[in-house]
């Protein structure tokens, strides 16, 4: 039954890809599905962050958008098929070889102690298996700069280049934030910009070091923001066309914040 249910998501692939298929789809090409598969992957990221397994509501939307990111592996499999390149299966084969060759402790006769242990084996595999120079190289320069921050301090630490605690992180904070009050004293744009992103990373080590997800919690913390300014605008629809003094939009603010509770 599951292999059939696979089956027919390809044949209902083929068929839109067919001559008298979907006008769309017939047009599509491998680069042209680039911004659906960042938009769908994103959509997934945003059902996973709001998936409550007491909430079938958001089991269903979880479901639907895994369903939606799925489509579009299918989707640039079957061009590539009928360019000659490589099919849907090649891809399960590909992944499924991948998954054998970097768990040679579950596949092989290699002991680890440790998660810990798993993960340096696995970026170790992973730049010797595909011929990478460096250990931090592979990781896609495309994502937002605190994901890519927070993969590359990881896979650092994965081989030990790690502060020992939170506490040792926090003073390379308290550093880097000295570094950049001078920096800005300086009055050198560049100086300041380089400090600035100096800080920044060392924050998201330090909530690394803490077990937090730095770029959830800054969206989080945007959320926030983006709540009560709305209800700024609801309790003073005016004040957006400027002119109201500081003293006055801070007290909006404080009124919007004990409306929306200590939640928001």
């Amino acid at each position: 039954m599951k292999t059939e249910k696979i089956e027919k998501l390809l044949e209902v692939m083929r068929t839109l890809r067919s001559e008298n298929g979907c006008p769309w789809d017939k047009e599509q090409t491998i680069q042209s599905l680039r911004p659906y598969i960042i938009e769908e992957a994103f959509e997934t990221v945003e059902a996973l962050d709001e998936f409550d397994r007491n909430k079938p509501e958001t089991l269903a939307e979880l479901k639907k958008e895994l369903g939606d990111l799925l489509l579009q592996v299918v989707f640039v499999s079957q061009i590539a098929s009928e360019e000659g390149l490589f099919c849907f299966e090649d891809v399960a084969e590909a992944i499924t070889a991948k998954l054998i060759t970097r768990h040679p402790h579950v596949f092989g006769d290699e002991k680890v102690a440790d998660s810990a242990e798993v993960l340096k084996n696995w970026n170790l595999i992973k730049k010797n298996k595909e011929s990478r120079k460096h250990l931090l190289d592979g990781i896609p320069k495309s994502m937002p700069s605190v994901l890519i921050s927070q993969r590359y301090a990881s896979r650092a630490a994965s081989v030990g280049f790690d502060w020992k605690n939170a506490e040792d992180t926090w003073k390379k904070v308290e550093e880097e934030n000295a570094e950049l009050a001078e920096a800005v004293q300086s009055g050198e744009a560049d100086h300041i910009e380089e400090e600035f992103g100096d800080l920044m990373f060392a924050l998201v080590n330090y909530g690394r070091k803490l077990g937090l997800d730095s770029e959830k919690a800054l969206k989080r913390c945007a959320e926030k923001f983006k709540a009560r300014f709305d209800e700024m605008e609801n309790l003073d629809p005016t004040f957006v066309e400027g002119g109201k003094p500081l003293e006055e939009l801070e007290e909006l603010w404080l009124k919007a914040k004990a409306n929306l509770g200590k939640n928001l």
